[in-house]
């Protein structure tokens, strides 16, 4: 059985799917290094009904463009409603290098936080665009000041 399949799980509609991606500057990309897989925290935008994201030259550079399938993950949970969430973007990508694309990603804000010289813009052409949401188990545990992604952050 699939877990989309249970009952208690909600597949979101595509539009969801965007309104999340929309509302969240980092994710998770996951890519495949040296035969194995591998996953990277970057920070995004979405720009044109893909993912745009911004990185220096290295592992990440050269797995993201190596004519492999890529995936960006994003999760989260809403206190209010108890309920879990995940977006899963998966796609292809490109080096942006295009100046009308450069454009329009530096005019979306794509600021990532670390430092250092980022001068390759990539976007991931959207292939599947698939999320979820759940109830937790323990939607006590998740309450609890530490957990809110906001604070924990700066602990």
């Amino acid at each position: 059985m699939d877990a989309t399949d249970r009952p208690d799980v909600e597949k979101l509609e595509q539009t969801e799917c965007w309104h999340l991606l929309e509302g969240h500057v980092l994710g998770r990309l996951a890519i495949v290094v040296d035969g194995h897989p591998d996953i990277f925290p970057v920070n995004y935008v979405v720009d044109n009904g893909s993912v745009v994201f911004r990185t220096a030259k290295g592992t990440k550079l050269l797995g993201a463009l190596d004519n492999t399938p890529v995936a960006l993950e994003i999760d989260g949970y809403d206190s209010h409603t108890e309920l879990a969430w995940s977006v899963v973007l998966r796609g292809a990508a490109r080096e942006v290098r295009r100046p009308e694309e450069l454009t329009s990603a530096n005019a979306a804000s794509l600021e990532p936080w670390q430092g250092g010289l980022k001068d390759h813009v990539i976007r991931i052409i959207t292939l599947n665009l698939s999320g979820r949401r759940f109830p937790v188990t323990q939607p006590d545990i998740w309450k609890t000041p530490l957990s809110d992604p906001r604070r924990a952050s700066f602990e």
